[in-house]
């Protein structure tokens, strides 16, 4: 009995405790992702891609006679990432209400560095892609990876001031909250008003459900449920059911459905999203995928459009008196968090599977999405690193 404890003490401060630290340190979700993405470019580049792209292509068909995603590819973007999108939607509503967007004055310098964030990088791709047949992927720059950029400029510590954090995490809120209006709007299919009809009366009863006190974790799930099948017929994207969702969700409920799901979504969705979506193989000609119009407009878009937006409407925004800067940063910091928003990845690699069929375009744009965010971290890396001294 007495070695079985033992034992079991040293699997905890060995294996469990590591693993705990690891996942609440604010590093984990980006590091997760990048050691997912190498793992799914490794294999995806070795003697076992034909068998690793064959699983996420295996056709899936757990209920005959229903329309549901077919392949696992489809589960895990149509339907996993519903959950994704339903933490995404809890944290926006919570900004919304108590957080950095609840006042026009708290708002209004995240919500202008989020439109020249999302503008200014759209126009840039467009310049290079506006004539061509992919003039259709101008939201893959648009978007940033909240917990990717916010794990990045943990990596600094101190340099990086709270108030910058603080500022990031709210752009990057309203940035998702704009990619997930693009989704709906300019990224479904043709809409069955039939399933739309359905869905509206679902949310309705939810509603209804929330406002008389009857909303239950069941009532969630089953509605939730039942909401993401009439949505994902009916030609909008299903994602957005878990948005949906979200909103409906008492604001009392908030914190605890957030942390009952943090884990589930950043440690096993999104990684299994990462290693299903970057199985890119890499052409031989690499450097020539590189050099199409379709990559410059990507990575311009994220490298340069990003931190040109946000630092231009902030100016913008700041000049006009309508805010004032985040508390005791400056300007090169302020470019240098814009920098960061360039790590579009997990919101981008899905607009890209939305924006395109051809697997070839898929891959070029995935290829131009992981550099872009290479280069977007060391470029707001190199410029928040800077010494405010040295500033002036």
């Amino acid at each position: 009995m007495t070695a079985l404890i033992r034992l079991r003490r040293i699997i905890r401060k060995q294996l469990i405790s590591p693993i705990q630290e690891f996942i609440k340190d604010s590093r984990a979700v980006g590091v997760t992702l990048l050691v997912c993405t190498v793992v799914s470019l490794v294999l995806a580049n070795s003697g076992f891609s034909e068998k690793y792209l064959s699983i996420i292509e295996r056709e899936v068909h757990p209920v005959k006679g229903l329309l549901l995603p077919h392949t696992i590819l489809h589960w895990i973007n149509d339907g996993l990432m519903a959950l994704f999108f339903f933490l995404v939607g809890m944290e926006i509503k919570r900004e919304l209400l108590l957080g950095e967007l609840s006042s026009v004055k708290k708002a209004s310098l995240p919500i202008a560095a989020a439109l020249g964030g999302m503008i200014v990088p759209a126009l840039i791709f467009l310049y290079f892609n506006g004539q061509s047949p992919y003039h259709s992927g101008w939201g893959i720059p648009m978007a940033t990876d909240i917990a990717f950029s916010l794990g990045v400029a943990s990596l600094l510590g101190s340099r990086v001031p709270v108030s910058l954090k603080i500022f990031l995490m709210a752009l990057a809120i309203i940035d998702d909250l704009g990619a997930i209006a693009v989704i709906a709007v300019f990224y479904g299919g043709v809409i069955n008003w039939m399933y739309l009809l359905a869905g509206a009366v679902l949310v309705l009863v939810l509603y209804l459900f929330t406002k008389f006190g009857w909303q239950r974790w069941g009532v969630t799930l089953v509605g939730g449920i039942l909401l993401w099948y009439c949505i994902l017929n009916s030609g909008i994207h299903a994602t957005i059911a878990g948005v949906l969702i979200a909103f409906l969700v008492p604001l009392g409920k908030l914190s605890h459905y957030e942390h009952s799901l943090h884990d589930f979504v950043n440690f096993i969705i999104l990684p299994l999203f990462a290693l299903a979506n970057t199985a890119i193989v890499i052409p031989d000609n690499i450097s020539e995928a590189l050099m199409t119009h379709l990559s410059w407009g990507i990575i311009t878009g994220l490298v340069v459009g990003k931190p040109l937006g946000i630092s231009l409407f902030s100016w913008l925004t700041i000049r006009s008196g309508l805010s004032e800067p985040p508390t005791g940063t400056s300007w090169v910091q302020l470019v240098g968090i814009g920098a960061l928003a360039g790590i579009g990845f997990t919101m981008s690699i899905f607009i890209t599977m939305l924006a395109f069929a051809d697997p070839s375009a898929q891959n070029i744009s995935k290829i131009s999405i992981l550099l872009g965010a290479i280069l977007s971290i060391i470029l707001g890396l190199v410029l928040l690193a800077i010494p405010r001294k040295n500033q002036n």
